[in-house]
């Protein structure tokens, strides 16, 4: 009785108002936009294309002082969607918003869609459109992290570099030089070309299999959703380890010693004393 009393929005039915005046709404923005209504007409779904043919979904959760009130919207996109409403404004009018918003990122999803498809992308492994950052395969066991402005898709990029520093660092060096030369008219993925004087290997010529080694400790490529991110500094080893693997390695070794997120430990594999940045709260 007393959960029943504290849910009583789950037992009374909404007015026949709303419900009519949901359905003609949905009727004037036309049924061929909708993708999903639940049996209680509470949650609505609506497709839409934009200009570039990528296909992109809104959900709508109305309560039940629609349309007075204006639904929730969730979308997925990598800025905040914020709807202007009016209780005289209907579902034509949060689609019209959405068709804008959807226009004002294209040039942002156009930059991450070529990412995609001409280079081997090791984070996120499934990308959704609200994705800002993509690990991108420099070479085996070296990569970069960017991340991209979704507002100014064509302006240079946050880069990070993930790999052993006697490999990574001259990626640093040409990344501080070559800063200048970057060009908002080209493409994002051949500034980094430009910038980075590399070519990042190909979809079409090697496999993910090639850039994707296990974890030194775990013998693992995915732990947890992460993938290994720490590589031993010794040219003659190069083994990648994941942050927790290695953080739990070195925390069991004597010889160990800790700064705040700074471990001085053996590697594993070559034994030799190497500096490792872990992102762990130390207690």
């Amino acid at each position: 009785e007393i959960a029943l009393k504290n849910t009583p929005e789950l037992h009374i039915p909404r007015p026949p108002e709303y419900y009519s005046c949901l359905v003609r709404d949905i009727e004037i923005l036309g049924w061929n936009k909708v993708a999903y209504v639940d049996t209680g007409l509470t949650t609505v779904k609506l497709k839409a294309e934009d200009s570039c043919g990528r296909q992109h979904l809104i959900t709508l959760k109305l309560n039940a002082k629609y349309p007075t009130d204006p639904p929730d919207c969730l979308v997925d996109f990598p800025v905040q969607f914020a709807v202007s409403w009016m209780p005289q404004n209907s579902l034509i009018d949060i689609y019209n918003q959405f068709l804008a918003a959807l226009e004002s990122l294209k040039e942002f999803w156009a930059a991450m869609d070529e990412i995609d498809e001409n280079t081997w992308v090791l984070e996120p492994e499934n990308p959704t459109r609200s994705a800002t950052t993509r690990r991108i395969a420099i070479g085996t066991n070296v990569s970069v992290n960017v991340e991209v402005d979704p507002r100014h898709p064509t302006m240079l990029p946050e880069c990070y570099f993930l790999g052993a520093d006697h490999v990574v660092n001259p990626f640093r060096i040409k990344l501080n030089n070559n800063m200048h030369l970057w060009d908002p008219e080209i493409s994002l993925l051949q500034n980094l070309k430009d910038i980075l004087e590399v070519d990042f290997p190909s979809r079409a010529v090697l496999e993910k299999s090639d850039f994707t080694k296990d974890c030194g400790i775990c013998y693992a490529y995915r732990l947890d959703g992460a993938i290994p991110d720490h590589v031993c500094d010794e040219p003659r080893c190069g083994q990648p380890f994941h942050q927790a693997c290695l953080y739990e390695w070195l925390q069991g070794l004597p010889s160990s010693r800790q700064s705040f997120n700074v471990i001085f430990g053996e590697c594993p594999y070559c034994n030799k004393v190497r500096k490792y940045n872990v992102n762990v709260v130390v207690a």
